[in-house]
């Protein structure tokens, strides 16, 4: 079987969605499946991404000549908004694109639940959620930066921290409002500012936090987040799944989360704590109990166990399923 593995905008492309692709085609090579990073029809299965206008095209030339299409939902209309300039005036107008572009496909992949729940009221196409998947090779060794992030960034123990593209969407309001509520706290977003694709009211939150929150920008080596990093917090508003997310969990840092849908996987308590205040005040009562070292051991502990279903290897066999079932 030949796969035309399909990432359109590839280099242009940053954030959850270049790692998701980057977990595919290591699955890939996992499972020791032929595949080609062209877009071409002569393969067994058309396999895209991202439906941009390109991707749309080979969708229809490979349905009129009997090749499936598989295409992940990665983009939906609901997560678009709150993240770079203009995202808010485009996401109404992409959804109807959306709709036509995934009704193309012979099957859909979801990366959760949630994102499946939004998908099936865009096409009637077959679903199947397979997670992103973290991998955990990616984090191997990530302790022995821990002084050297510390130190670089100014940060001490203990750290609140989020790590991804800094917008709106996931909580920046929230996050530079915990910062000035808890001044005995560190707070640190690791991630690319992109300042000149922002927002003005983004920036301005980027501007004026507090001088205990840092935002790094772009880090080298991101393992130096999950080092330097005590308290993994994410406040987002709207999420597909979150890579960072899985990444904190292997890692064994404790979550603060949002109680959203698309964390309803998670337990309260058991591998997180869930804030359904839609203030900050429980965010606030949620890191001030982790200020005990043990039940940040607990939480990290019981989270990183979770992970593990969310390997590589875990989740590489569902996508040779998949294959195997549309061609």
């Amino acid at each position: 079987m030949k796969i035309s593995h399909y990432f359109e905008f590839e280099d242009h492309v940053t954030g959850g969605i270049r790692e998701s692709v980057v977990h595919q085609r290591k699955m890939l090579d996992q499972l020791d499946l032929r595949y080609t990073t062209a877009p071409t029809l002569e393969a067994d299965v058309f396999h895209c991404n991202l439906m941009g206008p390109r991707s749309v095209w080979y969708a229809k030339r490979a349905r009129s000549r009997g090749v499936p299409v598989v295409a992940n939902t990665h983009v939906t209309a609901e997560d678009f908004g709150d993240s770079f300039r203009f995202t808010n005036a485009l996401a109404k107008p992409l959804r109807p694109y959306l709709e036509r572009a995934y009704g193309l496909a012979d099957a859909l992949v979801c990366p959760s639940a949630y994102n499946r729940r939004l998908i099936d009221t865009y096409a009637d196409v077959p679903t199947t959620v397979i997670s992103n998947g973290v991998d955990r090779e990616k984090l191997e060794g990530f302790e022995s930066l821990e002084a050297e992030y510390r130190e670089h960034y100014d940060l001490e123990s203990p750290t609140v921290f989020l790590v991804g593209h800094v917008i709106k969407r996931k909580g920046l309001e929230m996050f530079v409002e915990l910062a000035r509520r808890l001044p005995e706290f560190d707070f640190a977003w690791f991630g690319p500012l992109d300042l000149s694709l922002k927002g003005r009211e983004t920036t301005r939150l980027i501007e004026e936090s507090p001088d205990n929150c840092t935002f790094t920008g772009y880090v080298d080596d991101i393992r130096g987040a999950y080092a330097a990093g005590d308290i993994f917090c994410f406040p987002t508003h709207e999420e597909n799944e979150g890579i960072a997310l899985l990444e904190a969990m292997t890692a064994g840092k404790p979550l603060v989360v949002r109680d959203i849908e698309t964390f309803s996987w998670l337990e309260d308590g058991e591998d997180c704590l869930k804030v359904a205040d839609s203030g900050a005040d429980g965010f606030v009562d949620a890191l001030e109990r982790l200020d005990d070292p043990a039940l940040r051991d607990r939480l990290g502990a019981n989270a990183a166990d979770r992970s593990e279903a969310f390997s590589l290897s875990s989740v590489a066999n569902q996508y040779q399923s998949l294959y195997e079932e549309v061609a």
